[in-house]
């Protein structure tokens, strides 16, 4: 996604989470059907999910990254998400489950990938979602705010959001603060629920963690410039798999 950022880097830089070497999207299913931004289908092609972290956004949230962006920016850091491909296709509603698991969750962030490209989808998830918990929602998109007024389905998507991170990420303009991605980027509060959280978003320290598993490990968050140059260290020291090969 234009704004952005397992051992995977997400978001279009940053907000995200790094995907390493060897992994790629899960298969199976078809892809979601977005039409334009905003996407005219009620499926979510889903890339990952952090159902808990503290380094995208104020309190514990569940971080969502779709798959799939239009916006191919330079330096972006999850460069496997862009792509239109088969990943975890999932229901609104089963999207839901898998990001209120952790009873603590006081938030969702959506990311990717681009989110507008599936606002349908991202627009019912979060509605169904505060049904059944107070949440807040924060979201990274590559599209300006005003690209996407007047169109139904991003316009449903930006009801539910309280803060939007927009604009394409710019390398050159990254100025290595804050959670958007680079200079060029906005907040915007479309609500005051975050109103009194004591959270810089614009100029504020980035934050990242780590989430290692059996098989990957996992950044998540908004890496500074020096994560990220340590992360690409550590990724240049794995071993690349042997490619088989037919006689």
């Amino acid at each position: 996604m234009g704004a952005g950022p397992s051992v995977s880097v997400s978001g279009c830089v940053p907000p995200g989470c790094l995907r390493g070497r060897g992994l790629g999207a899960r298969g199976g299913g078809a892809v979601a059907s977005p039409v334009g931004a905003g996407g005219v289908s009620g499926l979510l092609n889903v890339a990952e999910i952090c159902a808990s972290t503290r380094a995208l956004g104020p309190g514990v949230r569940a971080v969502v990254w779709v798959q799939g962006c239009p916006f191919r920016c330079r330096g972006c850091v999850a460069p496997d998400w862009i792509e239109e491909r088969p990943a975890r296709v999932m229901s609104p509603g089963e999207l839901v489950d898998a990001v209120l698991a952790d009873p603590e969750v006081t938030g969702l962030t959506f990311s990717g990938g681009e989110p507008m490209e599936q606002a349908v989808g991202l627009a019912e998830a979060a509605r169904r979602a505060r049904e059944r918990r107070e949440l807040t929602v924060i979201c990274f998109t590559g599209y300006r705010l005003e690209e996407l007024r007047g169109r139904p389905g991003p316009e449903a998507l930006l009801a539910e959001v309280d803060v939007l991170i927009d604009g394409r990420y710019v390398d050159v303009l990254d100025d290595d603060v804050g959670m958007r991605g680079s200079a060029n980027q906005r907040v915007h509060r479309l609500t005051d629920r975050l109103a009194d959280v004591a959270v810089d978003f614009e100029a504020g320290p980035r934050r990242a963690e780590i989430r290692v598993r059996a098989d990957s490990a996992l950044l998540v968050g908004v890496p500074s410039a020096a994560v990220r140059g340590a992360w690409t260290r550590i990724e240049r020291t794995r071993p690349v798999p042997p490619t088989s090969k037919r006689d």
